[in-house]
């Protein structure tokens, strides 16, 4: 892994802090981090394999990764700041599944340039996966669908939150 890889991995893992403090549900919380997963696949991605069972693997990490964001934006809740603005606040449980989500990735990515590269490449062959790139095609894709998940969740939450008549949001 470069300097590069770790600063991206960094700055992904760390979107956690704003979830956590607490945000608006504006549009810019909104695009952020879909800007910056996007970036890294930019960066990152060079083809999606269709081989094998590439697409198999990439079906597999989406859902995965669909189901850390949908767990995170279930464990997020709401308040009003003083604004009277809603604003959405990452729990514990949704900052570890979001943290196990990018740290996994990254776990993953050390691993196939250090000592677990033979132990890919062997279950890589066995499970019909072309190499690398379907890898990072894969992990890519699981982490944006983490991120959509996520927000997708957690703005339908807080649509329904927002509609709630002002008693019953104070209870």
């Amino acid at each position: 892994m470069t300097t590069t890889d770790y600063v991206i991995a960094a700055v992904l893992v760390l979107l956690v802090v704003p979830q956590i403090r607490g945000t608006r549900l504006t549009l810019r919380n909104l695009i952020l981090p879909v800007v910056l997963v996007a970036a890294a696949a930019a960066y990152y991605l060079k083809s999606v394999p269709t081989q094998g069972h590439d697409v198999l693997l990439d079906v597999v990490c989406v859902a995965v990764g669909a189901l850390l964001g949908i767990g995170c934006g279930l464990a997020t809740r709401f308040v009003r700041d003083s604004g009277g603005f809603l604003v959405a606040k990452a729990g514990f449980v949704a900052a570890v599944l979001w943290i196990v989500g990018m740290a996994s990735r990254t776990g993953f990515e050390y691993a196939a340039t250090h000592s677990g590269a033979h132990a890919i490449a062997d279950f890589s062959r066995s499970n019909s996966i072309t190499g690398s790139d379907a890898w990072t095609a894969a992990l890519l894709l699981m982490a944006l669908a983490q991120v959509i998940a996520r927000l997708v969740t957690v703005r339908l939450r807080g649509r329904v939150h927002d509609a709630r008549p002002a008693a019953l949001a104070r209870a």
